[in-house]
């Protein structure tokens, strides 16, 4: 007998026997109504154990995953088993919260793949010698020079793409210069959150609110644009003020740097040229997937088991070099995440928000910002802005005015509040994972304390431009 049933049995034995006169003596009623208030007991039992369950097992794998020792995934997947066999989650449950973020996971399954093809051709060696002959071997240069890059690609491709790219390039640059490459690799991971921001596709989150919110690509780079432009430039600003004793670099290393020459760094050609040739069709594929309504995990997939055809390269060998650990993370946070939203705490806060504001929307927006830039980087942009997005769609009618103020707040909190902690983005995971696969090894309090500082500029920034313009 299911359990909604069970709980309704006493009900419905009650409202019969009322309605049956030849058992209806005050005693019979009494027992049944002791025996429903019985089961509606035992049921609010079972709900709150299932409530500081479902929080202690979010607390207590969110601790590990920050401070342990132990792999994050392992972490991840141990939790979200939790949150199935505490009854919060059943397994349909669990399965439907990895199930819809699949395209997530072939998305960078097979940007993975290209990107591990694409590195055996000596393509980030001559693109690190060159970036560095440009900024004639000046550190700081150099660093400017990538973060603006980073932003640009990050708004027109996606974020996860572009660390996938600007990382492995970044660290061997660092090292081209001998120079510690935490400082550049950490600037770009900012760069690539805070440029992602400016348009639709740039950003998981902005993709979730353009459907929710229903705004097209025109309406995210005319509002928020401004602000990403601005926040880049107070970004580069910090970096350098925060790096400036790391930015140093003798002059006879300068002059051999320019010394080089990049051609000498290409291994092979036709892999170059197919290896270019495919990714920038993948790019097409992914600027135009609104038009041809082809799935940006499709065309990942599609482009490199084409790109690894041509390659003629073992798949197993290619198999090996994916980010395995990153995607299984990926998985047993999203049944985290999902347990916490079932069990309602999202959506009280989203209540306790309206009630907060009284239906300001200018206090509203300020809000929102402030409470996403803090629970984005503890829950995920991703999970964070699935949940919360149905909480704005929802106190949208309560207002009057530019309601679509409050995407905008949404989406600049959830974006840039992605920067504080190493879960806190997607772009965040790919970025630290490839960091430690060229032996840069970003601890959780590395991250965090360079990332509040950038956050608190940004919620700043962002509540000093929603008030102005809106």
């Amino acid at each position: 007998m299911k359990k909604g049933a069970l709980y309704a049995l006493p009900l419905v034995l009650l409202v019969w026997a009322s309605q049956n006169r030849g058992v209806s003596s005050s005693g019979e009623l009494s027992i049944l109504l002791r025996l429903r208030k019985f089961f509606l007991r035992g049921r609010h039992k079972v709900e709150n154990f299932k409530l500081f369950a479902g929080i202690f097992i979010f607390c207590v794998s969110f601790y590990f995953i920050l401070f342990g020792k132990q792999p994050k995934s392992l972490t991840a997947i141990i939790g979200g088993s939790l949150m199935v066999l505490t009854g919060i989650l059943d397994q349909e449950e669990a399965l439907h919260a990895v199930g819809k973020n699949l395209e997530i996971f072939l998305l960078l399954m097979g940007l993975m793949m290209v990107v591990e093809i694409m590195s055996e051709t000596g393509i980030f060696q001559w693109a690190a010698i060159t970036v560095a002959q440009k900024a004639k071997g000046d550190p700081t240069k150099v660093l400017i020079m990538l973060s603006i890059v980073t932003a640009i690609c990050s708004a027109f491709l996606d974020n996860v793409t572009t660390i996938l790219l600007i990382v492995p390039m970044t660290a061997l640059l660092a090292r081209k210069l001998e120079l510690d490459p935490f400082p550049f690799i950490i600037v770009q991971i900012f760069a690539c959150n805070i440029g992602g921001t400016a348009t639709m596709i740039g950003d998981p989150p902005n993709l979730i609110i353009a459907s929710m919110g229903k705004l097209d690509f025109n309406h995210f780079i005319f509002n928020l644009t401004p602000l990403v432009i601005v926040n880049m430039a107070v970004l580069i600003i910090t970096a350098k003020l925060l790096f400036k004793k790391k930015m140093v670099v003798s002059r006879e290393l300068r002059a051999s740097i320019m010394d080089l020459e990049p051609n000498r760094s290409i291994k092979n050609r036709t892999l170059l040229i197919q290896s270019c040739c495919l990714f920038g069709l993948i790019l097409i594929g992914f600027l135009t997937n609104m038009v041809t309504n082809i799935g940006l995990a499709i065309i990942s997939i599609m482009g490199s088991v084409l790109l690894l055809s041509l390659s003629k390269k073992s798949p197993e060998e290619i198999y090996k070099k994916v980010e395995w650990e990153t995607l299984f993370f990926f998985g047993g946070l999203f049944v985290l995440v999902e347990g916490v939203d079932k069990l309602g705490i999202i959506s009280k806060i989203g209540e306790l928000l309206v009630e907060f504001t009284e239906g300001d929307l200018e206090l509203t927006s300020s809000v929102v910002v402030v409470l996403s830039a803090i629970l984005s980087p503890i829950l995920g942009s991703v999970p964070y802005t699935l949940s919360f997005s149905k909480i704005i769609a929802s106190i949208v009618p309560d207002f009057v005015g530019n309601t679509d103020v409050l995407w905008w707040a949404l989406s600049l909190g959830a974006c840039l509040g992605g920067n504080m902690t190493m879960v806190g983005a997607p772009a965040n995971i790919v970025g630290v994972s490839i960091a430690g696969k060229a032996d840069v090894h970003i601890s959780f309090m590395d991250f965090f304390k360079y990332g509040i500082l950038v956050v608190a500029e940004s919620v700043i920034l962002s509540i000093v431009y929603i008030n102005l313009r809106y």
